[in-house]
């Protein structure tokens, strides 16, 4: 450890970073341009997010970090990995007792605290990218919250398919004001977004963005009133392990084709089956 700087960042790019953190909480919803630094990780592996958690971490925090939902992916692993060897503090895989949990694609499944920090990991950061290549456009649109693209975006799937068919990055409206793209995480945790206690961080590293929704803030999916939101339906289905019925599953189809469901959150999984949850037969 003596050879990197607590954090592996230099101090200067920790309160760069932080100052625009401040920046992107003051201002719900609104991307935050940042001076993103090289970490020795792949791009695509969560080079925004690591940097937040960087710049953020202490000697006395606990870290957890997930992908899809699981605590022992090679993604999630080596973050782990690599954290701890730069600053020497504790990870755990148990969502209780992190105070930052570094998350790709996924919202875990027991409600968060006031003093917990969710930390998403984002590839595409912009929600105008679908109607408008133009990033200059898209800050135009922003700026003046002429989103009118969008909603024809929203409205041509629904003369299509009867419904909206956009499953993961499901854009939101943040405080009234923005809209956000929540990162590829399923129509399932967009409601958890909503009025939540702790605060949410988002760090793009490639695009260079960091946006933030802070705690008892509003978050609403795009809908119309007579096609609403709605989350992904499990009904009649449970976890192989656990036999929960009320969390988001991964599909896995066996060999011969039979299909069967486990938690994605495998630490509320795992706290089901020590509890003596059962599986229903």
């Amino acid at each position: 450890m003596e050879r990197y700087n607590f954090g592996f960042l230099d101090e200067e790019a920790k309160r760069e970073i932080r100052r625009k953190i401040l920046k992107a909480v003051a201002i719900p919803g609104y991307q935050v341009p940042f001076a993103s630094r090289e970490v020795p990780l792949l791009k695509g592996w969560g080079t925004g997010g690591l940097q937040i958690t960087l710049s953020l971490i202490g000697k006395e925090d606990i870290l957890k970090a997930i992908d899809q939902g699981c605590d022992y992916s090679l993604n999630a692993m080596n973050i782990k990995r690599f954290v701890r060897a730069v600053t020497g503090v504790e990870t755990t895989t148990d969502t209780r007792r992190a105070t930052l949990i570094q998350t790709r694609h996924r919202i875990p499944e027991e409600e968060l605290r006031e003093d917990q920090i969710l930390i998403f990991q984002v590839p595409y950061p912009e929600p105008l990218r679908w109607v408008k290549a133009s990033e200059r456009e898209t800050r135009r649109m922003h700026a003046e919250a002429d989103y009118g693209l969008m909603w024809l975006s929203l409205y041509e799937d629904m003369v299509r398919y009867k419904e909206v068919t956009i499953g993961a990055r499901y854009p939101v409206l943040v405080n009234r004001r923005y809209i956000m793209d929540p990162s590829p995480i399923p129509r399932w945790d967009v409601p958890k977004l909503h009025m939540s206690k702790h605060l949410n961080l988002f760090g793009a590293g490639r695009e260079k963005k960091i946006y933030a929704v802070p705690p008892h803030t509003s978050v609403e999916p795009l809908e119309f009133e007579d096609y609403p939101f709605r989350v992904e339906d499990f009904s009649g289905k449970a976890c192989a392990l656990c036999g929960s019925s009320e969390s988001f599953l991964d599909e896995i189809v066996e060999d011969g084709g039979r299909r069967t469901y486990v938690c994605s959150d495998t630490d509320y999984c795992t706290r089901r089956r020590q509890s003596g949850a059962t599986v229903k037969s």
